[in-house]
């Protein structure tokens, strides 16, 4: 006998934008229809990204309209497809990258079908919700937009959060030489078992110092350009380039250096992906999953009551270790 589909849920809604405080848990919210090219995904785990928080303050350039579930990140079973899917049927284990107005802080989750990915078995729902903004900005940031290539040197600036961790471990399987940066001892062993050739602290005084001319990078990713784009910018070799991946404010810079060595500055934003980009990628981490170089660090699990402090943590965590997750059902 089929199972019937309840018609209501658990979730976390937000029904005005604004602090931790709009965030909260009701019981009894509708499950969300799909569409002809949608997937109804029986969410197990929801990652947690800081443009989570940016949607939540009303602060992201495209915004869902009100009221709308958080989260974008999300990993589970297919529950029902719509009557044009071809790629998914229910049962089957995922994850999605999903930015709009049912995200995956509840029971379920509707999700275009271009935007749902396989998950295998060699990976946990944990690790599948940590998979979506962190691997795809990582591929995008490398190859999408800097070009990155085998036997070029990487500084990835910020290495020990979801998405630095993420980038070491694309760019080593692709044979860059990679330097990171972290803040803390335990995010410094993060990025050196990450596969990092070598590690910086960033909170030491002086710690570029080291670095000679012979020292300079190809590639720089760039996790909080407010504060270190300044200082990049002279690292990178003669055309080499930047990725600014995140960033909190402003920042002032000297644009002679980028003129005598005909250096680049550009910015990278999952949602400018092209369809046929974001089919590249979703290959691209199948691959990984499958060959073993794609395996999601977590650095702690919440439960759906403890979302509000999830988005707190992702924001003012002390120094970032990987990634952070809710588990949605218990």
């Amino acid at each position: 006998m089929k199972r019937r589909l309840s018609s209501a849920m658990k979730a976390i809604v937000v029904r005005e934008f604004g602090g931790l405080e709009v965030m909260k848990v009701e019981n009894d919210v509708a499950v969300p229809p799909i569409g002809n090219k949608q997937v109804l995904l029986k969410v197990e785990v929801s990652g947690v990204n800081p443009v989570d928080t940016y949607i939540r303050g009303g602060q992201y350039s495209r915004l869902p309209d009100l009221p709308y579930v958080p989260g974008v990140d999300g990993a589970g079973f297919v529950e029902k497809v719509g009557p044009s899917v071809t790629r998914f049927k229910p049962g089957d284990r995922v994850f999605c990258c999903n930015i709009g107005r049912w995200g995956t802080l509840a029971e379920f989750s509707s999700v275009d079908e271009s935007f749902v990915f396989p998950l295998p078995p060699s990976l946990t729902f944990q690790q599948g919700a940590a998979l979506g903004i962190p691997y795809f900005t990582a591929l995008r940031a490398l190859f999408q937009k800097a070009g990155a290539k085998h036997g070029e040197r990487l500084l990835i600036h910020g290495a020990s959060g979801a998405v630095g961790l993420a980038a070491v471990q694309i760019a080593k399987a692709h044979g860059l030489e990679v330097v990171g940066t972290a803040g803390t001892e335990a995010g410094l062993k993060l990025v050196k078992q990450a596969g990092a050739d070598s590690v910086l602290n960033h909170r030491q005084r002086g710690y570029l110092d080291s670095l000679t001319a012979g020292d300079k990078f190809d590639v720089i990713l760039e996790m909080l350009a407010n504060v270190n784009l300044g200082v990049d910018l002279p690292l990178m070799k003669s055309h080499g380039r930047t990725v600014v991946v995140g960033s909190r404010g402003t920042v002032t810079i000297n644009p002679r250096d980028l003129m005598g060595s005909e250096t680049c500055v550009m910015g990278v934003a999952l949602a400018t992906s092209t369809l046929s980009e974001w089919e590249e990628m979703g290959t691209k981490v199948d691959e990984g999953i499958k060959a073993g170089w794609i395996s999601p660090v977590i650095d702690k699990v919440y439960t759906l009551s403890q979302a509000r402090e999830a988005h707190n943590d992702i924001i003012h965590s002390t120094g970032a270790k990987g990634n952070l997750v809710v588990q949605v059902r218990e």
